[in-house]
C-alpha cells in the first residue's frame, strides 16, 4: 500500500480537495509579510510555499539571534537580575 493511501485512511479516509488547497494557500499567503500585499496579484502556489519556506528561516534565526542576545544579557548582569529575568520568562 502507497504511504499516501495509508496516510489517507489513517486520517479516516477524508482527502483534501484542490479549493481546500487553494484555500489554505491564500491563507498562508496572508500571512508571510512579503505576498500580503499582493491579495490583487494572482502568486503561485510555488511561490507562497517558497516564500513560506525564506520567512520560516528567517524566523528561527531572528529567534536564535535573540536567544543569544538574552544569554550575554543574563551573563552580564547580577545574579538577582538574572534570577529574576528568568522567572518572567517561566511565565
Amino acid at each position: 500500500m502507497s504511504s499516501r493511501r495509508s496516510r489517507s485512511r489513517q486520517s479516516g479516509g477524508s482527502r483534501i480537495t484542490e479549493d481546500q488547497i487553494n484555500d489554505l494557500v491564500t491563507r498562508l499567503q496572508q500571512l508571510l509579510p512579503e505576498l500580503r500585499n499582493r491579495r490583487s496579484d494572482k502568486v503561485s502556489s510555488a511561490k507562497v510555499l517558497q516564500e513560506t519556506c525564506n520567512y520560516i528561516r528567517s524566523l528561527h534565526r531572528e529567534v536564535e539571534d535573540l536567544s543569544e542576545r538574552l544569554s550575554e544579557l543574563l551573563a552580564t548582569t547580577d545574579t538577582a537580575q538574572a534570577a529574576l529575568i528568568r522567572g518572567l520568562l517561566m511565565q
